[in-house]
């Protein structure tokens, strides 16, 4: 019997959620593609940057995952374009066919064409981008104790671009190392003239929450001595320098860049009908003007009755599209598929020990409740048992101690292979 090949390109939330509904089913050969081997859980990419948690707690390699399976094959390769003509998706190293294409790329920091910024400052969107951010303010807390005096502004000023979740959980975290975990680490050292900045193009945080989510967010902040900078724009940086459109500037030297995604488009394909860099889509996440190619999670644009604007690029509708595109696939006619309709579960963000926001469709609160919800809701998110249990005793030790043994500081060093 043939088999239908389905090539699957990315394994984020929706692709990994797409592979596992079609693990069970003998029918298909699925390849999965990445350029990355594991899977990364994007919430707690903030926990990593601070060193609350390592890495491996939240990363998770797609053979160890499909290890059992018998018709899920990874290929670990870069997509750099897909032949719509001869159906075949062309890679670095080399070149696989397929019956059905799913587009599951996901999306990247979006610098807004701003070159310089892309290349001076940090995003978080992957793991090795959040082990650079640790390693780099890591440094910059040695680098301030040998100097042992304020000769370099740019050291003690901490700015993250963007007040969505991502910044408000960065800012808290790093404000909690510094009233927490710093004093302790560096007991001859005074940290006073440290700054976490905040800066939102909007009067609040949170924008996307509800109002007394983002009033209690900003007051949070405040509290643990977030620097919130509201209304403001950044133009420009320079590597010492973060200019704003109001025309005001700060020295800084640690720039974190949480103000936007764009989607991971491939190469040319369908250029001429993205809609704001995502595959425009119809209701069963197929592309447009094609029968045989999908794109789901982050990458996709859905026009629906309840989401005129395509949906918001979250987790929660990466992984409902992979299932749902997922279970059409098992059904033998397409005359069976169900459209996708998006149920909104609602959203939560933490700003450190005790202080969370959560936003559900019946019921807001805030404060140690939605803290103790929000850590219990992605602590059963996270796929294995083992790394559930390493993450659980990590944040423990923190609860109990106010503090953590993951600062180590690891940076990749070029091997010579010239013979002396």
């Amino acid at each position: 019997m043939i088999r239908e090949k389905i090539v699957i390109i990315g394994g984020g939330f929706a692709g990994l959620q797409l592979a596992k509904q079609l693990n069970a089913d003998s029918n298909k050969k699925v390849i999965l593609i990445d350029k990355v081997n594991h899977h990364m859980f994007q919430p707690l990419f903030y926990q990593v940057a601070s060193g609350r948690i390592e890495p491996s707690n939240i990363s998770f390699p797609f053979r160890k995952i499909f290890q059992r399976s018998r018709n899920i094959q990874f290929r670990m390769t870069e997509v750099q374009q897909i032949d719509t003509a001869e159906n075949r998706v062309i890679c670095e190293e080399g070149t696989f066919s397929y019956d059905k294409l799913i587009i599951a790329t996901g999306c990247k920091t979006n610098f807004f064409g701003n070159s310089k910024m892309e290349n001076l400052t940090f995003g978080m969107k992957n793991t090795q981008e959040a082990i650079s951010i640790r390693n780099h303010i890591l440094m910059t807390f040695e680098k301030l104790i040998i100097e042992k005096s304020r000769s370099d502004d740019g050291n003690w000023n901490i700015v993250i671009v963007g007040s969505g979740a991502t910044g408000v959980e960065l800012a808290g975290a790093f404000a909690e190392m510094k009233n927490e975990i710093l004093p302790r680490d560096y007991p001859h050292m005074s940290f006073d003239h440290l700054k976490i900045i905040l800066i939102s193009s909007g009067e609040k945080p949170l924008e996307a929450m509800s109002v007394e989510s983002q009033n209690k967010a900003e007051e949070y902040l405040v509290k643990l001595g977030v620097t919130f900078m509201k209304n403001e724009r950044v133009t420009d940086y320079d590597g010492e320098t973060v200019f704003m459109q109001s025309g005001k500037t700060i020295p800084c030297n640690n720039v974190i860049w949480a103000a936007g995604v764009t989607g991971n488009v491939i190469g040319d394909f369908d250029k001429e009908n993205l809609v704001r860099n995502r595959y425009k889509v119809d209701r069963y996440n197929r592309v447009i003007g094609f029968d045989n190619i999908f794109a789901i999670g982050d990458i996709a644009y859905m026009e629906t009755p309840k989401y005129p604007q395509g949906h918001p690029q979250v987790a929660n509708v990466a992984i409902n599209q992979g299932k749902n595109l997922g279970k059409n696939l098992r059904r033998s006619s397409s005359s069976q598929w169900t459209e996708f309709e998006y149920v909104d579960r609602g959203s939560m963000a933490t700003i450190g020990k005790h202080r969370a926001v959560v936003d559900l469709p019946d019921l807001k609160f805030q404060g140690f409740l939605a803290w103790y919800f929000w850590m219990f809701l992605h602590l059963m998110l996270i796929l294995s048992v083992r790394n559930k249990i390493a993450i659980f005793f990590n944040w423990m030790w923190s609860y109990f101690n106010k503090d953590s043994s993951l600062r180590l500081i690891i940076v990749s060093t070029k091997k010579n292979n010239t013979e002396q």
